[in-house]
């Protein structure tokens, strides 16, 4: 690995002025994925911004209209355990714990997670299916996007030149809100998923109004299905849907016909889940 510079900023204005500076600049906070790509001489940057030590950088919150705020530089593993994000986002937290291993939750941030655009990744298609927003920062100030505007395709993303990530946004839900997230590994569980399959019912009283089906790491982006008023026929036909919308990747996890296969048992599976503990 050839040398670099490393610079570190105390705040985020500071570090958008640092990636600024021009294309051999790259900000890292884990450095879970963009290290592997420099010892492997796929990237090649001049300057690391080490973002470690912004102040603030790894907050979880909850705002007064219930909105969850995790800011970019909060691990895997902070998001897992957070008691905020476990009270009022159980599902994220579920996705979290699924995540490679211990060593790498420890390490990734959520931040990089997304600014890294791995679509064979458990946070993202859950973060979509809570219809979350990702906020970005540059030199010339902050834009606000959807994280399903953000995911572009494999390795690809809206980030532009010298901006970072900095927070995820979770806005809240309308009623109650039950979820869950069902991985599925072609080999040992700390392996990228095959498949991540993230399905979530909405209550307004005891009268299910929606339902969201959300596929990750199939595709070059997450696929999302919203349906209101869903019966069970309906979150079947929402999974049938989904295995039919779907672009799966054939990689050596599975053909393209294979990896629909699953994602319409996972899909069903996850679904007949979340009612069974809806209509409970």
């Amino acid at each position: 690995m050839r040398n670099f510079d490393l610079l570190e900023p105390k705040t985020v204005s500071e570090a958008c002025g640092m990636l600024d500076a021009g294309e051999d600049v790259r900000p890292v906070s884990g450095g879970t994925a963009l290290l592997i790509l420099v010892k492997q001489g796929l990237l090649r940057p001049a300057t690391l911004v080490n973002l470690k030590k912004l102040e603030g950088a790894n907050a979880i919150s909850r705002d007064g209209a219930g909105a969850v705020r995790i800011e970019a530089l909060a691990t895997i593993h902070e998001v897992e355990t957070s008691p905020v994000v476990r009270e009022h986002l159980p599902v994220l937290a579920q996705a979290c714990h699924q995540v490679a291993n211990i060593r790498i939750r420890h390490l990734a941030t959520i931040g990089g997670n997304l600014a890294h655009g791995d679509h064979q990744s458990d946070p993202p298609g859950v973060l979509v299916a809570l219809d979350a927003e990702i906020e970005l920062s540059g030199a010339r100030g902050v834009r606000t996007l959807k994280v399903s505007d953000f995911l572009l395709g494999i390795y690809e993303t809206a980030l532009e030149p010298g901006e970072m990530v900095t927070a995820v946004t979770v806005p809240p839900a309308q009623g109650r809100r039950v979820g869950s997230y069902l991985k599925f590994t072609t080999g040992s569980s700390e392996e990228r998923p095959c498949a991540g399959i993230t399905a979530l019912v909405r209550l307004e009283g005891d009268r299910p109004v929606e339902a969201r089906l959300g596929v990750g790491a199939v595709g070059p982006r997450p696929l999302l299905l919203c349906r209101d008023d869903p019966t069970e026929a309906v979150l079947e036909e929402m999974a049938d849907r989904a295995a039919e919308d779907i672009d799966p990747i054939p990689d050596l996890r599975g053909s393209a016909e294979y990896k629909r296969h699953l994602v319409r048992v996972l899909g069903r599976r996850a679904l007949a889940a979340v009612w069974q503990e809806a209509c409970s």
